[in-house]
């Protein structure tokens, strides 16, 4: 038997290891293009890694160029005249109109390749896909919705059946999305905010005609729909339809007299460009990637909003351990992450709990109802943006068809304040009458909150009846002895951060506990001694997390940790005051030296010593295991090294989840 080679192997700075053949190559814009294809090819279309070849010379005329991407068919040498598919990758700078490097680049290369019959050209915001045909001893166009899959069938592409749909990997969900986006833009004229939503319509029907079971699937666009105007308004009729059902179903986000405002042309466009995909099967990360990054280039307004990483909301969550039944809330929600994660965990749990009865068609549907029920009863969001409330519903159902309680309002005004349409919502939800949310001593009716409040001394929060709620919105002075005492004086204006960790503590029922980033200087700064004395008083402080300097990157730099408090009972308050000190207690501390990114927002790999990243074996083997690719019964894949992300969050996650065996914390 042959000796195994060693299981690590490096990259030198700027270069990656090709998904495809494994060469080195350099890391570019395109480069970055091209992996995301590659990996489509292989994972989502079922293409066999010996069927492609990467940068394979061929003749054009008297020159020899070399294309990014050659597909053979099946046991075929790799011979210019036996190319099946032609790709060409390029950064997004590179328009489709470009003389040099645009789709007339690819068309040159497929009429130089006789056998050569699709091509697709994309720069990772837009995708052109065409299809030379013989008519009439003249070369056709024609611009079909995709590539065909590994096994040819072109029908695929143009109306795809329930068990054809496919899971989106990498980043290649986030292009299609940034593709639709931009043509929106550009095509309809639309404001960018107008356009995001305008495409979210058009994803909420494409999610209810993937749950229509077993109903055919009604949200396609053929080819030849696309290239007529008659088709496109077929497409747009079809949609429609569709459309008026989701309003149905979703009557919280969509007003009975919405409609899709989108030309037809747009509409067909984007319905092919995304219809291939399982919005139901493609993992929550990918999804959230590409939503939340068309969410914070649209929606992101001057309020703080930055939005937190998913791998630290994740850990937050992790450490929380959200339950079945638990009510939590995110009472500053933006997207909703935290909310969306933890509904995840929850259904984790729930489909734990019913681990080896077979998933059908009754499973999934009966599954979706109790998501349904739980995210009825058990998740809330608050937010002042209005815009933020309506993307939030959106993502929760994107995630799993439960948009929750999500409602618009500032988190921080006075409850007797509060809108009545909000607090009826609100009361209806937690199953109480609403006169009984009259202040801030009555609303503690949560398990679990996750939030990280807007923070910034650009948004003092100046109303004297909302400062006169909190006990941390008065002036403290210290007493000598490590404590300090409430006076009856309020500032004259408080950073909301400071008010959010005592609001949140009001909504939390005894027990319960949160999860908040805060900036460092709320634990370090002296002046705030008195925020600090007040968290210790009133929560058992378990846990608090440095987080990286660059976290919150390339937006803001500063410096945040995210806490993790307990709400004392009366009865655990009333005996420290009785004996006259705080109970001893450990707390778990930790520091992310890695957050998986830099401060310009690229992605950190894990390094050596020499400053070269790691290749890590996949399924910790060595590079020449193979297993069954997702998209075909006969298609193998080489598992090839990857880099790992350099990212602290999920040690750091498991680290409390061990300590917590140890710890009496009552959850």
């Amino acid at each position: 038997m042959a000796t195994k080679q060693p299981l690590i192997t490096t990259l030198p700075d700027g270069k990656i290891c090709d998904y495809i053949d494994g060469a080195i190559r350099n890391d570019t814009p395109e480069e970055y293009v091209r992996q995301n294809i590659e990996r489509r090819l292989v994972k989502e279309l079922g293409y066999k890694p010996e069927r492609i070849a990467i940068e394979f010379p061929i003749k054009v005329g008297s020159s020899t160029k070399r294309v990014d991407i050659a597909i053979f068919p099946d046991g075929a040498q790799h011979l210019q005249q036996h190319i099946d598919i032609i790709i060409e990758c390029k950064h997004d700078k590179v328009k489709p109109s470009d003389k040099k490097d645009g789709e007339d680049q690819l068309k040159s290369y497929l009429s130089s390749c006789p056998n050569a019959q699709w091509g697709m050209w994309t720069n990772g915001r837009h995708k052109s896909v065409f299809r030379r045909v013989e008519a009439a001893g003249r070369v056709v166009w024609e611009e079909p919705n995709d590539i065909p899959a590994h096994d040819g069938n072109i029908d695929d592409t143009d109306r795809p059946t329930r068990n054809k749909l496919v899971r989106s990997t990498d980043d290649n969900l986030l292009f299609s999305f940034r593709t639709c986006h931009d043509h929106i833009y550009i095509t309809d004229g639309l404001p960018k905010d107008k356009a995001f939503f305008e495409l979210l319509k058009v994803i909420f029907c494409k999610i209810h005609d993937e749950r229509n079971i077993p109903k055919p699937l009604d949200f396609y666009a053929t080819a030849k729909e696309k290239a007529s105007n008659d088709g496109r308004l077929t497409v747009q009729k079809r949609i429609g339809k569709i459309f008026d059902e989701v309003k149905k179903r979703y009557p919280a986000i969509f007003d009975a007299n919405d409609v899709i405002t989108l030309k037809p042309r747009s509409l067909a466009y984007i319905v092919g460009e995304i219809q291939r995909y399982s919005f139901l099967d493609t993992h929550i990360d990918v999804k959230g990637k590409a939503y939340e990054e068309l969410v914070g280039s649209n929606l992101r307004g001057d309020r703080g909003e930055f939005f937190t990483p998913r791998n630290v909301q994740r850990m937050a969550i992790r450490m929380l351990e959200v339950q079945p039944g638990e009510k939590i809330l995110d009472p500053s929600c933006g997207t909703g992450g935290f909310l969306v994660i933890a509904m995840n965990e929850v259904i984790d749990r729930l489909k734990g709990s019913v681990r080896g009865i077979p998933e059908s068609d009754a499973y999934r549907q009966a599954l979706n109802e109790k998501i349904r029920e739980i995210a009825s009863r058990c998740f809330f969001g608050f937010d002042i943006n209005r815009e933020l409330v309506k993307a939030t519903k959106m993502n929760m159902v994107m995630n799993n068809d439960g948009s929750g309680n999500i409602l618009q309002n500032d988190s921080l005004m006075h409850p007797h304040q509060w809108e009545p349409e909000f607090r009826d919502q609100l009361a209806k939800a937690l199953e109480i009458d609403s006169t009984e949310l009259r202040g801030p001593d009555e609303i503690g009716y949560f398990d679990v909150i996750a939030t990280n409040p807007p923070f910034g001394g650009k948004l003092p929060v100046s109303d004297r009846e909302t400062l006169s709620q909190f006990e941390l919105a008065h002036v403290w002075k210290p007493t000598g002895d490590s404590q300090w005492r409430m006076t009856n004086d309020l500032h004259g204006s408080r950073p909301p951060e400071i008010l959010f960790i005592e609001r949140c503590w009001q909504l939390l029922r005894p027990g319960g506990r949160m999860a908040i980033v805060l900036p460092d200087g709320i634990l370090g700064n002296p002046e705030l001694g008195y925020v600090r004395y007040w968290m210790m008083v009133h929560c058992r402080v378990v846990a608090s997390i440095d987080l990286h300097p660059d976290t919150f990157q390339p937006n803001n730099g500063t410096q945040t940790s995210v806490l993790i408090l307990q709400k004392k009972t009366e009865k655990e308050m009333r005996k420290e005051e009785k004996q006259g000190q705080l109970d001893d207690y450990e707390i778990f501390m930790a520091q992310t030296f890695a957050i998986g990114h830099d401060k310009r927002g690229n992605i950190v790999y894990k390094r050596n010593d020499d400053g070269e990243e790691i290749l890590f074996p996949a399924d910790g083997e060595d590079t020449e295991l193979y297993e069954l690719s997702a998209a075909g019964d006969a298609t193998r894949r080489i598992l090839r090294p990857t880099k790992q992300i350099d990212d602290d969050t999920p040690v750091v996650a498991q680290e409390f989840i061990d300590w917590k065996k140890s710890a009496v914390l009552g959850w």
